[in-house]
């Protein structure tokens, strides 16, 4: 098992990564549960997979477990579910010093947590994050939040897990897509200033996807450990450290935006996109050299991931998708910062870019062949 510590002050908290962790979360979990019951939020996709293990896990540690089963998808991430996940809580006479468990991915890791920052002025919450993009990504850090019609994860809180548990395993149960889009939050690692690591995801991501366990467990550990790295350092992405791990995000959730919010275009898609946006549009300043930026969009690809605008056929210009952009939450009086590149690992801050310059820059590439 892997043990990766998340230093933040005040909220320390380890991540334990190990193929088939699933099957012991009640023992993992029994240190942070205080009564002789826990509320779990789950979707209806996870439930099918792995309700039975884990309810037998915390069974096998006299721990009755109480359900609360929602639709999957990124629909979900919205106030009634809110709503729904703060009253099954109450309704679980849920206390401050309670513990709930967010199982599933992104959507239900952010939904419960958001939650749990509101239950009784907040409770604590443990993620057992079932995707690749919670394990790497969502479930570390302590963002947590929902979306609403104007964009992407607008209204939350920050709120640090307990603990989280996370079993490569979990991912032999899902569609292949998922667990690309996943993986594009992997290869941001790797881009945001670890180059070593970027060409280790070259030579061996494919085997991530095609579900060899030993890379599966490097992935997810390096990727974990960068992030935490991160996170300790910017908690709450004040001195603009935190924001490196928004590479590729603005233009996605710009282009998530546009389609929807739907199975158009999953989360890790538009990030696997918009980091091949932020390089070409970073060759196009002048920032980084073009076959860096080719050489991104190449293993992107590669992996079966979207590396090209233009293929995705949206009925719009580019000064559509940037005024998507105006509701990003690193909106700072009115202006906007950008995660550009100066090169492969050399991700950086960027405070003078024009939405302007932006929306040509997607013309151009809306009309890419």
């Amino acid at each position: 098992m892997a043990v990766i510590p998340v230093a933040i002050a005040g909220a320390p908290y380890d991540v334990r990564i190990e193929t088939g962790v699933l099957r012991n979360a009640g023992h993992h979990c029994r240190p942070f549960i205080r009564k002789n019951h826990v509320a779990v939020v789950t979707d209806s996709n996870v439930a099918a997979a792995w309700r039975d293990t884990v309810t037998d896990s915390f069974a096998a540690e006299g721990i009755t477990s109480h359900w609360l089963v929602l639709p999957a998808g990124e629909a979900t991430k919205s106030w009634a579910y809110l709503a729904q996940v703060v009253d099954f809580l109450l309704a679980q006479e849920v206390e401050r010093r309670d513990n709930v468990v967010a199982l599933g991915g992104g959507v239900i890791g952010d939904l419960t947590g958001f939650a749990a920052s509101m239950v009784k002025r907040g409770c604590g919450f443990i993620q057992l994050p079932t995707t690749l993009l919670a394990q790497v990504d969502s479930s570390v850090g302590g963002k947590t939040a929902i979306n609403t019609p104007l964009g992407k994860n607008l209204v939350g809180a920050f709120h640090q897990p307990s603990l989280v548990l996370a079993d490569p395993l979990a991912l032999d149960t899902l569609p292949l897509r998922d667990t690309r889009a996943g993986y594009a939050e992997v290869i941001k690692y790797g881009l945001i200033d670890d180059a070593p690591f970027f060409a280790w995801c070259e030579e061996n991501g494919a085997k991530v996807l095609a579900g060899d366990a030993t890379a599966r467990e490097i992935a997810i550990a390096r990727s974990v450990a960068a992030k935490a790295r991160i996170v300790a350092a910017d908690e709450k992405e004040t001195a603009g450290v935190r924001a490196l791990l928004n590479l590729g995000h603005t233009f996605g959730h710009a282009l998530e935006a546009e389609t929807g919010y739907s199975d158009r275009l999953l989360h890790g898609e538009g990030v696997a996109l918009g980091m091949v946006l932020a390089a070409r549009f970073s060759v196009r300043q002048g920032l980084m050299h073009g076959q860096d930026a080719e050489r991104i969009a190449a293993h992107i690809g590669s992996v079966g991931l979207p590396a090209s605008l233009a293929a995705l056929g949206l009925d719009c210009d580019g000064r559509k998708l940037a005024d998507h952009m105006l509701h990003d939450k690193k909106m700072d009086a009115g202006t906007l910062p950008f995660l550009l590149l100066r090169g492969i690992g050399q991700t950086f801050l960027a405070k003078d870019v024009n939405l302007t310059d932006i929306a040509a820059f997607l013309d151009e590439e809306l009309a890419r062949s």
